[in-house]
């Protein structure tokens, strides 16, 4: 709880799942630019809290969420070896409608995701899926390595097995199945609207150069470099991440392109 905002538990359903969220609501009536916040692999709600709360302070309703099987704490329903970037990208549009439907002071015109390592991927395939409805894009250190991870691992469909370990966690063959003949730039290349991206230049587990090539596929994106940050950011790192997403919140919810 702090002066100016508020946290609110509340859920949003995608078929029989139930997946939990954390509203942080200024105080006060109108509507406010929304912020939809997706954690990263093996994640959970308490991941983006930070930059959540810094957000909520500065006048922006943010939302954080757990996503269906995304990790080893998540609340909402759901298993890991049932989970792919496709099923979390239908979780994200769910907890999207439940915050536009539960919130009135959610403003659906200024509608923006952010997203951290996987959860970056995440929020970039939604909103190259739905354009229209997605105002701006705030990646940071996005997981676009995970199609190259699973293309490395298995040569063909027939190989992936039941179940298989990734980076300590243990998924399902659908999390793999769909990744082996695709093209993660070119499905991201739809979304035309801003995007700011962030990125450590030393970061051990997604190079740079993946969001050095997403820049240069999108049309309107611009990258932020996090000199000595890693994959996560804390401290002075985490401080400057959320000084230049404040700032990219204020310029596209001000009228400046």
């Amino acid at each position: 709880m702090s002066e100016n905002y508020s946290v609110r538990e509340f859920y949003a359903v995608r078929g029989e799942n139930r997946i939990y969220c954390n509203a942080y609501i200024p105080h006060g009536a109108g509507k406010r630019p929304t912020v939809i916040c997706c954690h990263g692999y093996g994640g959970n709600i308490d991941s983006c809290a930070g930059y959540a709360a810094a957000l909520a302070h500065s006048g922006y309703l943010a939302c954080c969420f757990d996503f269906c099987g995304g990790g080893m704490q998540s609340v909402s329903d759901g298993k890991m070896t049932e989970m792919s970037i496709f099923t979390e990208r239908e979780d994200l549009l769910a907890v999207i409608n439940a915050v536009i439907r539960q919130f009135d002071t959610a403003d659906e015109s200024r509608l923006f995701l952010l997203g951290e390592s996987m959860g970056g991927a995440i929020a970039a395939i939604t909103a190259a899926a739905h354009p229209e409805s997605v105002k701006g894009l705030i990646l940071l250190y996005p997981a676009f390595v995970l199609v190259d991870d699973i293309k490395a691992k298995f040569n063909s469909v027939s190989e992936i097995p039941d179940t298989f370990e990734q980076l300590g966690l243990t998924l399902g063959r659908v999390f793999a199945e769909r990744l082996l003949d695709y093209d993660i730039y070119e499905e991201i290349s739809a979304y035309n609207n801003n995007v700011l991206i962030i990125h450590g230049d030393a970061d051990g587990l997604v190079p740079l150069s993946y969001s050095e090539r997403a820049v240069s596929v999108y049309p309107r994106a611009g990258l932020k470099v996090i000199s000595g940050g890693g994959h996560g950011f804390s401290g002075e790192h985490a401080r400057s991440a959320s000084g230049y997403i404040l700032k990219f919140m204020e310029e596209k919810t001000k009228g400046k392109n």
